[in-house]
């Protein structure tokens, strides 16, 4: 089974633990025998325990892919969109991407899905139906439609011919308001989940007949140009030889606060405090404070360096608009090496906490506008600047004046505390270089 993982999103609606380099798919809440897991991590899992042959590659932009190696590891393929272009062009690429990279042959059917539902693992024995009836070919495009449990507002309807388990589509419906919703659920209506599946060649055709490329690289090049839209838009509502399978497991869309905390085992991640008189009320808390709480009602209380967030649970449907008012760096990021969280902010100073996983280290780089200082306080590793290596540990201090080059790899796990000092610190000034061996 070849499956193509959708993973988009802003990081607004799940804020402050969210941003644009962490989406909702990053956050660490699905509690495990060994901690807690992502929803990235979730579906991964899932998915080698149904297929453990299944080849999946995320579609993503540029900015998730130390995510998705920082959790994932290197195993798993990421077709990189070098730019948000809507749904369409990042089907199309990683489709391309599929045939000419990782050399899929025409007739293999792919799947498609969102990387963040809440499912369990029957949704994927039906993606692996799904992908059998794109192979059979007797459809273009093959749906998956989910039995719905309400009259959502949220999600797209489609309406099959028949109540059979395998059905033609009779049409789409756009998202409606409640009542209508509920007219198209007594039609025998299911939910637009976002997943389909196609014989690689069908796709690959009708990217040829909207954009003029030639493989995928040509069409990674001309990324920039392509219209935004999206994959119904521009295939699914306009290819008649369509079928829609019914799916009737549970199925999740954790896209806000409210709908996210349902999935929580546990009442608080972190450290907090809950008295006796709390009810229906969930914290995650990231940061090395204690968060209590008490006499609260259907509240979510977040807190994280990005920010803290109190909130009605219905309420906190409503963040978006109030995020996007707000102007701030981001404070924590995971990348394919470990991770970093900023301590302090000064008019000519940053203080960053970085955690380097065994085995790994940044790039050999340098800042042509600031010096940085490193100081080691756990674990060993060795440090290159401007080509000269030597061992480091607890205790060790490391100056770096802009311009040099230089780079840390662990041994061990290892944290240090990185100072950058400068008149001008920005994240773009930064120049990375080739590791003379």
């Amino acid at each position: 089974m070849h499956i193509i993982l959708l993973s988009g999103g802003s990081g607004k609606r799940l804020w402050p633990l969210s941003n644009d380099i962490r989406s909702k798919q990053f956050i660490k809440i699905f509690k495990t025998a060994n901690g807690y897991e992502s929803m990235v991590q979730r579906v991964y899992r899932q998915i080698t325990e149904v297929d453990r042959d299944a080849t999946v590659t995320i579609a993503t932009s540029k900015t998730q892919v130390s995510s998705i190696h920082n959790q994932l590891g290197d195993a798993v393929g990421v077709c990189v969109e070098p730019c948000r272009r809507d749904t369409f062009p990042a089907i199309a690429l990683a489709t391309a991407y599929l045939h000419d990279v990782k050399g899929v042959g025409l007739e293999e059917p792919v799947v498609v899905c969102p990387v963040d539902p809440y499912v369990n693992n029957d949704y994927f024995e039906a993606l692996k139906r799904l992908s059998d009836l794109a192979e059979e070919g007797q459809a273009n495009l093959s749906l998956m439609g989910i039995e719905p449990t309400y009259p959502s507002e949220k999600y797209g309807y489609i309406i099959p011919e028949t109540a059979d388990p395998v059905s033609k589509v009779k049409t789409f419906k756009e998202k409606p308001d409640t009542k209508t919703a509920a007219e198209y659920i007594a039609q025998g209506a299911l939910w637009n989940g976002g997943v389909f599946a196609y014989r690689l060649q069908y796709v690959l055709e009708r990217a040829h007949q909207l954009i003029d490329f030639t493989d995928y690289q040509d069409l990674f090049a001309k990324y920039e140009t392509l219209q935004k839209i999206s994959f119904d838009y521009a295939v699914v509502e306009k290819e008649p030889n369509i079928q829609v399978m019914r799916f009737a497991g549970q199925w999740k869309d954790m896209g806000t606060w409210n709908t996210l905390t349902e999935a929580m085992e546990d009442a608080s991640i972190g450290k907090a405090i809950l008295n006796d008189t709390c009810e229906n009320v969930h914290v995650l808390n990231e940061l090395d404070v204690p968060v209590l709480c008490m006499g609260l009602k259907d509240v979510v209380v977040s807190a994280s360096p990005e920010g803290i967030l109190v909130s009605d649970k219905e309420q906190s449907s409503y963040i978006k608009p109030y995020v996007d008012a707000i102007d701030q760096q981001i404070m924590f990021a995971e990348k394919s090496w470990g991770s970093f969280r900023v301590l302090d902010v000064e008019d000519e100073s940053m203080t960053i906490k970085v955690t380097l996983n065994p085995g790994h280290s940044m790039n050999y780089h340098s800042h042509n506008r600031r010096d940085e200082v490193w100081t080691v306080i756990s674990g060993t590793g060795r440090t290159i600047v401007d080509g000269m290596e030597q061992p480091v540990q607890a205790g060790d201090v490391v100056t770096m004046q802009a311009g040099c080059r230089h780079t840390i790899i662990a041994d061990t796990e290892l944290k240090l505390i990185e100072v950058q000092l400068g008149k001008e610190i920005s994240v773009h000034d930064k120049q990375k270089f080739p590791l003379e061996k």
